[in-house]
């Protein structure tokens, strides 16, 4: 059984109501003072524009910030997560009491903002690989305590998740090799923990660490770094036999070539680790007594 995180729709509702708990006391505190100035019987209704083209992610970390200071909050929904947006539109609208709104606002758009940014970022590299058998995956390079949100993010960009952390499956680097004694070694150790992981991927350096690590039963190998004439060779020499990826160096203006290289994976860091968040704007319309 997979101990990976399974991303289910409750899931995903759960892990934004513990992320946004732990922004709204970070920003809120003992209270918002600006918000204060409003009366407290005011009801708002505001619209969410994008501006500029993206990958929506983040509505149940929206709505777990807005519902969590109002909870008779209305939230329309006009684009849902994984679906495209373009500049100047409406996302979302939604009506509340204006106190709270004007609170949420910014937990809001933060989680909306970077999460669209790594959904948008990650479906631009899939698109790049589009008739290859290439997947674009993730990494562990994710902004600390906020991994799962972003590898969601990832899926709603049409990327892969890798492993989510150090427990869920095994993956052998130069260290470990050379830790252990070498890829035999390290490969057989593996084998005695194998059941316990969703996956044993090695990494190699060199077409003869490739061939040793085959040779030693190897089913994942991570090709770290390596030229497109070694890269093709590589899958000539694999010929079928495991899974393999590509990590390191990896742009979007060279991606098309290393994935027509045959390879089945390549992993990204930048896809959580260098994003630029999308901009959105909260925009209120009109403010009434609540009658």
């Amino acid at each position: 059984m997979s101990k990976s995180f399974d991303f289910s729709l409750p899931a995903i509702l759960q892990l934004a109501q513990t992320d946004v708990a732990r922004a709204l006391a970070e920003d809120v505190g003992a209270g918002d003072l600006t918000a204060g100035l409003i009366d407290p019987n005011r009801q708002a209704r505001a619209r969410v524009l994008a501006r500029e083209n993206a990958v929506v992610c983040g509505q149940a970390w929206v709505q777990a910030a807005i519902l969590a200071l109002d909870p008779q909050a209305q939230i329309t929904w006009y684009v849902l997560d994984g679906g495209r947006c373009e500049a100047n539109q409406v996302v979302f609208e939604v009506q509340g009491n204006a106190q709270a709104l004007l609170t949420a606002e910014r937990t809001a758009l933060n989680f909306l903002q970077m999460l669209s940014a790594v959904a948008t970022k990650t479906a631009s590299y899939v698109a790049q690989v589009t008739g290859t058998r290439a997947a674009i995956v993730d990494t562990r390079k994710t902004l600390p305590g906020l991994r799962l949100a972003q590898k969601y993010a990832v899926r709603c960009g049409g990327g892969t998740n890798h492993r989510v952390g150090l427990y869920d499956a095994v993956l052998i680097k130069e260290n470990h090799i050379a830790a252990a004694g070498g890829i035999p070694q390290v490969l057989a150790q593996a084998d005695k923990i194998a059941a316990e992981a969703d996956f044993v991927e090695i990494e190699v350096e060199t077409l003869e660490q490739l061939q040793q690590a085959l040779d030693a039963g190897a089913r994942m190998v991570l090709l770290d770094n390596m030229g497109l004439p070694t890269l093709h060779e590589a899958v000539r020499i694999n010929a079928g036999r495991a899974i393999l990826e590509i990590s390191g160096g990896v742009t979007l203006d060279g991606l098309r070539a290393l994935a027509e290289t045959g390879v089945d994976r390549i992993s990204i860091g930048t896809l959580t680790k260098d994003v630029q968040a999308i901009d959105y704007s909260m925009r209120f319309d009109t403010f009434a007594e609540v009658q």
